[in-house]
C-alpha cells in the first residue's frame, strides 16, 4: 500500500500539477519495496540556454527514507551538488536522526513495469579529480566502455573481471563519472556495478569529474 501511494503522489505532481519528471530506466529491480518513506523531487528546468535543477523537498520528514525521484536528463554536475546537500542536511539532524533511514533513487524497472529504489545512503560525492590510492574505474559519457588499470574495458565485464583477480587485499574502489553524464546513464552504471558494494568494507568512493 505504501508503494502505491508514492505512484499515486508521483503522479498528482506529474499530471495535477503540470510537473514533468523522466525517470531514469533499468531492466532490473534492485529494491522493490520501501516503507516510511518521503518523496523529494528534482525537475529538469531550462533557462535560456542554461540548464537547471529544481529541489522539492516539502514533504520531506527528516526520519523516514528519503526517496529522490530525479528528471534523467540532468547531467551530474548539476544534479550531484543537490543530492549533495540534500544528504549533508540529513547527515547533520541531530534532534530526530534515525540511524536506520536510509536514502534512495527511483527508477523505472522496464521488465518488471514498476517503479524500484537503488540505496545511496552511504555514498559520499567529491566534486574533483581524484587522487591515486586505489582501483580506479573512469566512465565516460555515452560510452559503453570504461578505462580500468589502463585498459579499456566493456562496462558489462568489469564486475567479472574484478573478481576473477586473486588480490592480496582488496582494493578500495574509486568510481569517477563524467560530470556532463546524465543522471540516466549514471544510474544504470550504478545498478550494473551494484555487486561491487560488496568487494570490500568501504562503499566506493564517487567522483564527479
Amino acid at each position: 500500500m505504501k508503494y502505491l501511494s508514492l505512484i499515486v503522489v508521483f503522479l498528482f505532481l506529474s499530471c495535477g500539477n503540470k510537473e514533468d519528471i523522466l525517470l531514469p530506466k533499468s531492466n532490473v529491480t534492485i529494491v522493490k519495496y520501501v516503507q516510511d518513506h518521503s518523496p523529494i523531487y528534482i525537475f529538469f528546468r531550462t533557462k535560456d540556454k542554461d540548464t537547471l535543477a529544481e529541489v522539492n523537498r516539502k514533504n520531506s520528514i527528516i526520519t523516514t527514507n528519503w526517496i529522490l525521484n530525479i528528471d534523467k536528463r540532468l547531467p551530474l554536475r548539476i544534479v550531484i551538488p543537490e543530492v549533495m546537500k540534500l544528504q549533508d542536511k540529513k547527515r547533520k539532524e541531530k534532534a530526530h536522526k534515525n540511524e536506520k533511514a536510509e536514502n534512495y533513487y527511483s527508477y523505472a524497472d522496464s521488465i518488471g513495469k514498476n517503479m524500484a529504489f537503488i540505496p545511496f545512503t552511504n555514498v559520499y560525492y567529491k566534486i574533483t579529480k581524484p587522487l591515486n590510492g586505489g582501483l580506479i574505474l573512469n566512465f565516460k559519457k555515452q560510452s559503453d566502455s570504461i578505462l580500468i588499470d589502463n585498459l579499456i574495458m566493456k562496462t558489462n565485464e568489469v564486475v567479472d573481471y574484478i573478481h576473477s583477480i586473486n588480490y592480496a587485499v582488496n582494493p578500495k574502489i574509486i568510481l569517477v563519472f563524467d560530470k556532463n553524464m546524465s543522471f540516466e546513464e549514471y544510474l544504470q552504471i550504478k545498478i550494473l556495478i551494484k555487486e561491487l558494494d560488496t568487494f570490500n568494507k568501504e562503499v566506493p568512493q564517487e567522483f564527479i569529474y
